[in-house]
């Protein structure tokens, strides 16, 4: 038995009820998260992965006795559950209190811990051989792979594996879901931000510097994507969809005119405002005939009344579903079926378009892309290239359209560019501009410098 292995002033006694038992893993629980929250304030990180290390790995020489003492009740308890719960609680606080702080590198010596040999160990100890299985499963769980995300650096574009390029929205599911504790979505929306303003970031000074003809050999900047120099005719195409009938402007305008209809009127409207500017015939009839068959029945019982944002809301989440994954799991059948047609740029177009009237459904698309990506993550580089290219583009297109980006698009010969199709991209230039309604806390330190191009 495990109590064998417990020390002889063991508090907790035989014959306890459930509720008594919930009460004694609940105190101890709250216990070791008090200690981890006061240590990581005042402590400095390799003192606190110390303390870490001697609780959960060695679980020996704990500078508190009685937060040994917890660690002890919740393995008497016998609840792998919960012990996985208060371990990553635990790894969390730690997480968020270092990204706030800028202590990537404690994260990373953070994971590292879990690789130490003693917990392959074999040990007498029923105790010990306990956590350390525990241990081992936690290691081989979602869990533990949800926290190595925040080891991805963002001030690189240098990575291992294509799927790192897109961290940013492999973290939205951590903080969407209200299960996980609080410190795990903290840190996750923190650090999936972060990733996204250091992308807008590097976006606009790799097409500052990309086209200007004086060479900076202090310092350089890479492109953040994989498109190569193809990014910048890329978001030149995006950008000549500009005057008075841009995709924001459309948007706006959709909005107002649909102030009236009703529901049944609005999904025929949004139809024809997703279809509209779009040139790929193809494309738009199939986008045409799915959706149309979709509406038939979407929330046909509010068809006869006045739209409201909360129907605007519900029919572009699931509109972002039957573009994407319908059942969170595998690729929809119209996802495969537009991007089969060999240019992801319709589809990122109509996406942006969803949500320039809806923009709360942003995190839900990207709750979705983060399943597409788990779905891909096993394919070779140039076996997915297809979806590797769609979400560059989509990557793009939102920097694009950000609040705190501005871009334009300027023909050198000092005219402004004209609401009509552009003849030869290449007499035009890209002018961006972080605007200063950025925000220090939401962006990487770089764009507090005033860098001039």
């Amino acid at each position: 038995m495990i109590r064998d292995a417990l020390p002889e002033d063991y508090s907790t006694e035989p014959g306890l009820t459930s509720s008594q038992l919930l009460r004694t893993l609940g105190q101890a629980q709250n216990l070791i998260y008090k200690f981890f929250l006061e240590i990581v304030d005042t402590l400095p990180p390799e003192d606190v992965l110390l303390e870490f290390k001697r609780l959960f790995i060695n679980h020996i020489n704990v500078t508190s006795s009685e937060v040994q003492q917890a660690l002890y009740d919740i393995l008497f308890v016998n609840n792998e559950e919960e012990f996985r719960h208060t371990l990553k609680r635990c790894c969390y606080i730690l997480v968020n209190n270092w990204e706030a702080s800028r202590h990537h590198q404690s994260i990373q010596n953070l994971v590292n811990l879990f690789e130490d040999p003693a917990i392959s160990q074999y040990s007498p100890s029923p105790t010990t051989k306990r956590l350390r299985m525990w241990l081992l499963n936690f290691i081989n769980s979602s869990d533990f792979q949800e926290i190595k995300l925040f080891c991805s650096r963002i001030d690189t574009p240098e990575v291992e594996h294509w799927t790192e390029r897109f961290t940013a929205y492999l973290l939205v599911p951590q903080y969407v879901n209200f299960k996980n504790p609080v410190e795990q979505r903290e840190a996750a929306r923190a650090r999936s931000q972060q990733i996204k303003e250091r992308f807008k970031f590097d976006l606009a000074m790799y097409t500052a510097h990309s086209q200007s003809k004086v060479i900076n050999p202090v310092k350089t900047y890479k492109n953040p994507t994989s498109l190569g120099e193809e990014v910048l005719r890329l978001i030149k195409v995006i950008l000549a969809r500009r005057g008075p009938f841009n995709y924001l402007n459309l948007a706006n305008i959709f909005l107002k005119q649909i102030e009236s209809l009703n529901y049944k009127e609005f999904k025929d409207a949004l139809i024809e405002y997703l279809a509209f500017s779009i040139e790929q015939k193809d494309f738009i009839e199939t986008l045409r005939s799915h959706l149309s068959k979709k509406f038939v029945r979407l929330y046909e019982s509010h068809d006869e009344d006045t739209v409201t944002k909360a129907l605007i809301l519900r029919t572009c989440n699931k509109i972002i579903s039957y573009l994407t994954t319908e059942n969170r799991k595998d690729p929809s059948p119209l996802f495969i079926l537009l991007l089969s047609q060999g240019n992801p740029l319709p589809l990122v177009i109509i996406l942006l378009k969803i949500i320039l009237v809806s923009k709360p459904s942003r995190i839900f698309l990207e709750a979705r892309v983060a399943e597409l990506i788990l779905y891909y993550q096993n394919y070779d580089e140039t076996d997915c290239r297809w979806i590797i290219d769609f979400m560059e583009i989509l990557n793009i297109a939102f920097a694009i359209y950000a609040e705190n980006v501005q871009y334009n698009l300027i023909k050198m010969n000092g005219e402004g560019l004209e609401d009509k199709t552009l003849v030869d991209l290449d007499d035009y230039r890209v002018f961006s501009q972080m605007n200063q309604a950025s925000t220090t806390e939401d962006i990487p330190e770089e764009l507090e410098i005033d860098e001039n191009p």
